[in-house]
């Protein structure tokens, strides 16, 4: 079951995929988690619900329109093709953007369950020491809501790796390009070579253990905050 040289380029592909669209996800996750977690318009159960379709969409069906919107005759395509930055479909970037749409409520929902479980106490006591809300926001927020920015970046990071259909559909499989750990098991058993696919597959069953071991571990460690 050793790895060959193309095995050991889609897994530091996939790595790189997958911390790129984790710091992504957090800064995008983080001002959105906030707004759902706080905002009491009916916008944000339409929100919520946008953010969540990726949990109930079949990869595919989410791959299959991202390549139809950033392809060429797409607008999102004639929007980066426009910027300079060509067709996002059959490059990293675009397994970028599909895999922080994709891992989206990964990251936006146990930030916004942090976020809620703040409750509105800890933030009036700041304003009532005249600190401006952003100074609230990142001096006693972000601290206490710890524990939901790592489950967000474990999970974001877990799920990226796992990815498949979304990353066939928008990046097709080509080496050292968009050809991920998942997309080199499928040409393996496409390949009949089962040796090599047990491999890789075998690696991913250890390394989502792990991911799910570790977040288990550490939720028994790291206190509650509540209001």
């Amino acid at each position: 079951m050793a790895l060959d040289p193309a095995d050991l380029q889609a897994i530091g592909l996939t790595l790189r995929l997958a911390f790129t669209t984790t710091v992504v996800l957090l800064v995008l996750a983080t001002p959105l988690a906030w707004w759902l977690a706080r905002a009491r318009t009916r916008w944000a159960a339409v929100v919520g619900a946008v953010v969540a379709l990726p949990l109930v969409l079949p990869p595919t069906v989410i791959g299959f329109y991202l390549l139809v919107v950033f392809g060429p005759q797409g607008w999102g395509g004639q929007a980066t093709h426009a910027l300079g930055l060509g067709l996002l479909p059959f490059t990293f970037g675009g397994l970028v953007v599909a895999s922080v749409l994709y891992s989206l409520p990964f990251a936006v929902q146990p930030l916004q369950a942090a976020f809620a479980a703040l409750g509105p106490r800890p933030l009036e006591a700041a304003a009532t020491l005249r600190a401006r809300p952003l100074d609230a926001f990142f001096s006693i927020a972000v601290p206490l809501a710890r524990h939901g920015f790592l489950t967000a970046g474990i999970l974001a990071f877990a799920h990226t790796v796992g990815e498949f259909g979304v990353v066939l559909m928008i990046g097709g499989n080509i080496p050292g390009q968009t050809r991920v750990v998942s997309t080199q098991i499928y040409g393996h058993v496409e390949a009949l070579e089962y040796a090599q696919a047990h491999g890789l597959a075998l690696a991913m069953v250890l390394f989502s253990f792990a991911v799910l071991l570790a977040l288990a571990l550490f939720a028994r460690r790291m206190p509650r905050v509540g209001p």
